[in-house]
């Protein structure tokens, strides 16, 4: 498709909500009425909903602006002001999944019973030097650059397929802020601290229940402090971290769901280059506390069931061209 079809306005432009939307407003309704059933134990429930207004608003906007335009361009500025917007959803899931009983003594059990020990402990130990860390913390970077690659490159390259992929990629997201929701593990980061060090290394799990409920404390990052990844890391945690979204990892299901994208567009070129990135990212997830090994598994399995049904349900269902 060349660049000047992108101002070409839509013969047949669509005129109700994109597939992508719809997920998302069934999220909004999901949760809101989650909020409604617990509005006396939320700390924050005005904030959320007016929050959620704001969603709506920008959604109805931008739906306007693409009626009054409708060309591919104001499409793709549709589809960008949703996942923009994820950055907002994602600590939303922590005002909610913290009402309900942690599982993380489950989580690092089970991690226990696999592995004969706790993964993530140990691998900082292990390699702590310079070089391993400042490359863990670049693969850790690399997620949300790795969003706006494949998103652009579809709707510059391969427009044909871009609403599905835009489309597979929003719903992914939404799906696993559905489980982050319903399923309460915070991961290493914040378990660990919260239950000792020493109790740890000793396959030592109590259960938490509510601790989460108010309590933030997370581990420092692990690493080298000097690394310019390093601190990139840091200042995303203090910004947005939050005790939730642990398993199974979304970093690692959300970059799998886009290799798995990227090798259907058949850019191979694309699909290696990506692929440095996506081995690190994978292995720093636990490298720095984020998430146990499980969660990781989990990821990995969870893409792959998302995507499988994802595809097959917007080939059949969805109608956005």
């Amino acid at each position: 498709m060349k660049y000047k079809h992108f101002f070409q306005i839509e013969k047949k432009p669509k005129k109700g909500l994109f597939a992508a939307e719809w997920v998302i407003l069934a999220y909004l309704v999901l949760t809101t009425l989650f909020m409604f059933f617990a509005y006396v134990k939320l700390q924050n429930p005005e904030s959320m909903l007016w929050g959620r207004f704001r969603v709506l608003a920008i959604m109805a906007a931008m739906w306007a602006v693409y009626r009054m335009i409708p060309c591919p361009l104001t499409r793709f500025f549709r589809i960008s002001a949703q996942m923009l917007m994820l950055s907002w959803w994602y600590p939303d899931t922590y005002e909610l999944n913290r009402l309900l009983p942690n599982l993380d003594h489950i989580a690092a059990a089970a991690e226990q019973w696999l592995f004969g020990c706790q993964p993530s402990l140990l691998f900082s130990q292990t390699f702590p030097s310079f070089t391993v860390s400042e490359l863990m913390n670049l693969g850790y970077t690399s997620y949300f650059p790795m969003i706006a690659v494949v998103t652009l490159f579809f709707f510059l390259f391969r427009y044909e397929q871009y609403m599905r992929a835009s489309f597979i990629i929003l719903a992914s997201f939404f799906c696993y802020y559905v489980i982050f929701v319903f399923v309460p593990v915070t991961g290493p980061q914040y378990y660990y601290p919260a239950v000792g060090l020493d109790q740890i290394a000793a396959g030592v799990f109590p259960n938490l229940h509510d601790y989460f409920m108010t309590m933030r404390e997370a581990m420092p990052t692990p690493g080298n402090p000097d690394g310019v990844f390093y601190q990139m890391v840091v200042d995303a945690h203090r910004a947005g971290e939050r005790p939730t979204a642990a398993f199974p990892s979304s970093h690692v299901g959300i970059s799998t769901v886009l290799m798995l994208l990227a090798w259907q567009s058949k850019n191979r070129k694309l699909f290696w280059i990506l692929m440095v990135f996506y081995v690190l990212l994978c292995l720093s997830t636990v490298y720095i506390y984020a998430h146990y090994a499980i969660d990781v598994i989990g990821g990995w399995l969870s893409a792959l069931l998302m995507f499988t049904l994802l595809h097959f349900g917007y080939k059949r269902f969805a109608k956005d061209k």
